[in-house]
């Protein structure tokens, strides 16, 4: 189940109260906007708690005028009446000797008795924010917006204008995902970068989110978007494109994948260069460098389709030789290039949780950013083109060797009379614990090798950064290792099961 926060959605088990887990959140989150979200979170509690003790004031204020009404309801002696009789004869002495000090050209002010100024100045009308207060205008890149009534209409929330908004890393830029299900009890969005959502518990919970993420949706970008290669990556990806309003034109090697995304409003590409002609950006996602290479050079590809101004993202996990070459030939012909590999499964492309790693061109980076919002959760800007395809092998490199170390220990387990369910029991209460070790550990106890991640692209993987090692004399002997166990698995016929069938090479 997941909660709306404004524009951005999150996973229920994942909101925790703001008080007893704030300190924990600012260590681990050091980025200026969440600075800037805890400072607005805190402005606004110290606000609601000034206006409940105002409310306290003016509430005992009330009372004391109650008392003093009754008073003067109640039957007056003799006695008192005297008194009284006395006192408004001083009184009235002292406003004619005020009028007779005040200058001709302060009439407004001096012709106001004391009892009158007393009056505008009760309790009631002190607690109020003045209005220019109400007015304060700010900088147009944190403006408040669409404030709502109840406690948010007297928050305001003024960022330090000498610290932009903007991300001081010019290589990182952060998206949020929006999703299709029911909102839970929230605000509208404080400014376009900050989203705010507060639970009927009292509890505050807070995200970062692009602006273009509109009530639990994407706003799709207004450019036709065209997509080649419909596997386990791509599928999910068109999918969420399409379920987001993009207007897609797709393409695969085996035309009858084709179909179904037809069906869910696609156009068909006949060939890559059709649908590179006929798109604005155009999106691949294939297995290798050599399918990289082939998709582009080849009969019909992607380069006999890129015009001066036509945009090109290669989402494949390939090595920066070849994403560089492919940048060179596309830029050598006017088009826009930006490599964006994801980090991820199946299941994850399925429900638009996807990282997204790009580098090349920053202001392609931006035109894609709707795209990218509804394929995936975050996406980092990192440079020059070839950093992107470095630190994607880096990352598959580390879950590859880890998922090895899993199905090691596991048969270990096996082997020594331990209980493999016991081993993972004590590994899900540790450090280690995470959805990646329990996914793959379920599927080695019940034999479930379906893929999520072929074994054959993680092995890939393992050896084109082993590779990058050697580019610069790096030494990689765990990747290596682990290598050599996939390369086992891989003559088992294990190349199209999960990755967590390299489990079989241990047992083999």
């Amino acid at each position: 189940m997941r909660w709306s926060l404004g524009s951005a959605w999150i996973k229920v088990e994942q909101l925790k109260p703001y008080h007893a887990h704030k300190e924990e959140m600012i260590k681990i989150n050091k980025g200026k906007r969440f600075q800037q979200a805890v400072d607005a979170v805190e402005e606004f509690l110290r606000r609601a708690k000034g206006k409940d003790q105002t409310s306290s004031h003016s509430s005992a204020d009330d009372k004391n005028r109650r008392n003093s009404s009754e008073e003067r309801s109640r039957p007056i002696s003799g006695d008192e009446k005297r008194k009284l009789s006395l006192s408004e004869g001083k009184v009235k002495k002292n406003m004619g000797e005020g009028k007779k000090r005040v200058p001709s050209g302060s009439s407004e002010r001096g012709s106001k008795s004391p009892l009158k100024r007393a009056q505008e100045q009760s309790p009631r009308k002190r607690g109020r924010p003045p209005k220019d207060e109400k007015d304060l205008s700010i900088p147009e890149s944190s403006t408040v917006k669409g404030m709502m009534a109840g406690p948010m209409a007297t928050f305001k929330w003024q960022p330090n204008v000498s610290e932009p908004v903007k991300d001081a890393d010019p290589h990182f830029h952060h998206f949020l995902l929006s999703q299709t299900e029911k909102p839970a009890v929230c605000y509208q969005a404080i400014t376009k970068k900050l989203k705010i959502c507060e639970e009927e518990t009292g509890s505050t919970s807070i995200q970062a989110a692009d602006s273009t993420a509109v009530n639990g949706s994407v706003t799709p970008t207004d450019k036709k978007i065209g997509f080649l290669g419909l596997g386990l990556m791509g599928s999910g990806i068109v999918s969420n494109l399409l379920k987001m309003g993009h207007t897609v034109t797709v393409w695969n090697r085996t035309a009858e994948k084709c179909d179904l995304f037809i069906q869910e409003g696609a156009r068909l590409g006949r060939t890559p260069a059709e649908v590179v002609s006929t798109c604005d950006i155009t999106f691949a996602c294939v297995s290798d460098p050599k399918a990289a290479k082939d998709l582009v050079l080849g009969p019909s590809g992607v380069l006999q389709g890129i015009r001066p101004g036509k945009c090109y993202v290669d989402m494949s996990t390939v090595d920066a030789d070849t994403v560089t070459e492919l940048a060179q030939v596309i830029v050598s012909r006017g088009g826009r290039f930006l490599e964006a590999p994801v980090s991820g499964n199946q299941q994850l492309s399925n429900d638009g949780m996807l990282v997204i790693l790009a580098a090349g061109d920053r202001g392609l980076y931006e035109d894609c950013s709707s795209c990218f919002q509804a394929m995936g959760k975050t996406s980092f800007f990192l440079g020059e083109v070839g950093n992107a395809a470095k630190m994607m092998l880096i990352v598959n490199m580390v879950q590859g060797s880890f998922m090895a170390t899993i199905a090691e220990g596991l048969t270990l387990a096996q082997v020594t009379g331990q209980s493999q369910q016991t081993l993972l029991d004590i590994l899900n209460q540790g450090q280690l614990a995470s959805i990646f070790l329990d996914q793959k550990c379920q599927n080695i106890l019940q034999g479930n090798f379906k893929p999520d991640f072929y074994l054959k692209y993680i092995q890939k993987d393992l050896r084109l950064a082993i590779a990058l090692g050697d580019a610069v004399n790096h030494p990689t002997p765990m990747a290596a290792a682990a290598n050599e166990v996939y390369k086992r698995a891989k003559a088992l016929d294990q190349s199209d099961n999960d990755m967590s069938a390299v489990y079989r090479a241990y047992i083999h």
